[in-house]
């Protein structure tokens, strides 16, 4: 069965938002996802998944440095991990453009997200993909 790469994100998106409710390592998380099936788990959502868990404070810098609106501890945990999703891709995957993986964590949050968070969620998303930053990732 083929899986496209919005099945994968979107998989990503919500196992890093579960992560953020839950102190179980990654692969718990994972095993409790394989055992409710209901999600895409393959090796590019598992490496995906661990690599933000991985780099999540390093996410989290390019976030604060970019958000003047909202410090970290109030963006909103489903907001946050798509942010973390969409520059983990910018700067981790090869494949995927930067202007790829904002319209995607923008699609994902008009499915996911309040209305208003859609905007904040582009803007933070835009300054870092203006910024020397991402120009040299």
């Amino acid at each position: 069965m083929s899986v496209n790469r919005r099945e994968v994100r979107e998989s990503v998106f919500i196992l890093t938002f579960e992560k953020m409710f839950r102190d179980d390592s990654p692969d718990d998380i994972i095993a409790v996802a394989e055992e409710i099936g209901d999600l895409t788990l393959n090796d590019e959502v598992i490496h995906n998944f661990k690599g933000i868990v991985e780099k999540a404070d390093e996410l989290d810098g390019v976030i604060m440095r970019f958000s003047d609106k909202r410090s970290i501890i109030r963006i909103p945990k489903i907001n946050l991990a798509l942010l973390r999703l969409a520059i983990y891709e910018a700067r981790y995957d090869d494949k995927v453009p930067i202007n790829v993986a904002i319209s995607e964590a923008v699609a994902l949050a008009g499915k996911y997200a309040q209305e208003a968070d859609i905007a904040f969620i582009n803007g933070v998303l835009g300054a870092y993909s203006r910024s020397d930053e991402a120009q040299s990732v």
